[in-house]
């Protein structure tokens, strides 16, 4: 049975150095940040770095938390920004292995292999840009438009114009398919 007391109460605890109230927090929330983890980077592999990264620099991050919001509210967005973080290291890396020849054919290959294994959705959200396929992932957590609209800092509406060029995008993607 799940204790009485709120994840934002052991947020603001751990923050204060508390650590067990930390361990009791990132018990609670380890399998959300790893799963939207594994949704936007769309690899386990990459979900399990992500993670692990962000809990080893949570107890810091937890210094800027000061429960206004609900505490997965916030740290969506601090698991949305590290996955920005990642993917622009992840490029630079690229851009720099360019030369690199058959490692970086060997990688991509690899990757390809990885995304194949994933369910349709899953594939057809990489074919979806960026911003759209963050929008997608939140919305399916579920959080409501409003909140995503938050975490994104966008507003309600271009999160709902985000959502129904979503559904015209994955259903022409289906519909080539077939």
């Amino acid at each position: 049975m799940r204790d009485m007391v709120s994840d934002e109460t052991l947020a603001l605890a751990a923050a204060g150095g508390d650590r067990e109230a930390f361990s009791r927090l990132l018990a609670r929330v380890y399998d959300r940040v790893f799963g939207l983890a594994f949704r936007l980077t769309g690899s386990r592999a990459e979900a399990e770095d992500l993670t692990q990264d962000l809990c080893a620099a949570l107890p810091g991050k937890l210094q800027g938390f000061d429960g206004r919001s609900r505490l997965t509210t916030w740290l969506y967005r601090v698991v949305v920004n590290a996955a920005h973080d990642r993917r622009r290291r992840a490029a630079s890396h690229a851009k720099a292995a360019e030369g690199w020849g058959d490692v970086e054919l060997a990688r991509r290959a690899e990757d390809a292999e990885a995304r194949a294994q994933l369910g349709w959705l899953a594939e057809a959200m990489q074919a979806l840009p960026e911003d759209l396929r963050e929008t997608l992932v939140l919305v399916l957590e579920p959080l409501t438009h409003a909140e995503v609209a938050r975490i994104q800092g966008l507003s309600e509406g271009t999160v709902s114009w985000r959502m129904s060029e979503i559904r015209r995008r994955l259903k022409a993607l289906k519909e080539a398919e077939e």
